[in-house]
């Protein structure tokens, strides 16, 4: 088997956030490749954290809504993170998603011309200090350029392994060799005997994915017309129950890892070999919480 380690997905959930500092000191101390907090959490507050309670491992966001806070505040707070961390803290934003814009009572905009807005304006902010590196959300061509023109690396969330070739050819020329420029994958990923099972928790995973717009259209790019067509029309019909049912096992592998652990480790490195420089595994588990999720990383990689 490989060496080369994931980073891993972390949130810190209410009434479980101490507890989440001991796996991140964990997951530094097993030599993973980095720390990455989804936005379904504080992800700044859990990064603040990080830059305390661990010393040597890589983190960041992925991502930070870029409408939830301004530029400036944003200036100011990624700019301490990545001083008192002694520079190991990576910026990621994106658009998010229209359901948690709503949440927030936010209008989504144009996420091309925003991003950009953004990135000019957070760069713009005075006596800040060292900024970090920029990573974008990425999904699409046209996004993946703009990662390539002006920010420090990219992350998808939920890519499809057999489109990466096609995806990373939108970079300028050179770009994905750079070493410097980070281009990591949220993979969604079950550890267990159980197949079935362990695709139950990906398929759930990905139910509200796969009624986002933006992600039914990168997967027709990348393949998958038949199985997003058949769930547009059982979202159109209210039959969202179906949705589950109608996520084929070649588009559910292509985009999540289910198995046992040998079959997990290969995945892995077979998103290394896709030109994925980061895989960010997103842990579940068919049998507990997201603590028992690491625990079942843990082991796999002893």
């Amino acid at each position: 088997m490989t060496d080369r380690k994931p980073a891993v997905s972390l949130a810190a959930v209410p009434g479980r956030r101490q507890a989440t500092f001991d796996f991140a000191r964990e997951i530094e101390r097993r030599g993973f490749a980095g720390i990455y907090s989804p936005s379904n959490t504080d992800n700044m507050s859990l990064c603040t954290a990080l830059a305390f309670v661990t010393t040597s491992i890589p983190f960041g966001t992925t991502i930070a809504p870029i409408y939830s806070r301004t530029p400036y505040d944003y200036a100011r707070a990624v700019a301490f993170i990545h001083e008192v961390s002694g520079g190991r803290f990576r910026f990621g934003i994106g658009v998010s998603h229209e359901p948690m814009l709503k949440t927030l009572g936010i209008r989504a905009g144009r996420p091309l011309s925003d991003t950009r807005e953004f990135v000019d304006a957070l760069r713009a902010v005075p006596r800040a200090g060292a900024l970090p590196p920029v990573v974008l959300a990425t999904l699409r061509r046209r996004m993946i350029g703009l990662a390539g023109e002006i920010a420090e690396g990219m992350v998808f969330a939920n890519g499809a392994r057999s489109h990466m070739g096609a995806s990373l050819s939108a970079l300028p020329a050179g770009k994905a060799a750079d070493d410097d420029f980070f281009i990591a994958n949220m993979v969604p990923t079950v550890i267990s005997d159980d197949v079935a099972a362990a695709r139950a928790v990906n398929r759930r995973t990905l139910t509200g994915y796969v009624q986002l717009p933006n992600y039914r259209n990168y997967w027709k790019e990348a393949g998958y017309v038949e199985e997003m067509t058949a769930i547009e029309q059982a979202i159109d019909t209210g039959d969202t129950a179906r949705l589950p049912d109608l996520m084929s096992d070649a588009w559910l592998d292509d985009v999540t890892i289910s198995g046992p652990v040998a079959h997990v480790r290969a995945q892995v490195e077979a998103w290394f070999e896709a030109g994925i420089k980061t895989p960010i595994i997103v842990p579940s588990s068919a049998t507990g919480n997201q603590f028992a999720a690491l625990e079942e990383l843990f082991a796999a990689y002893d």
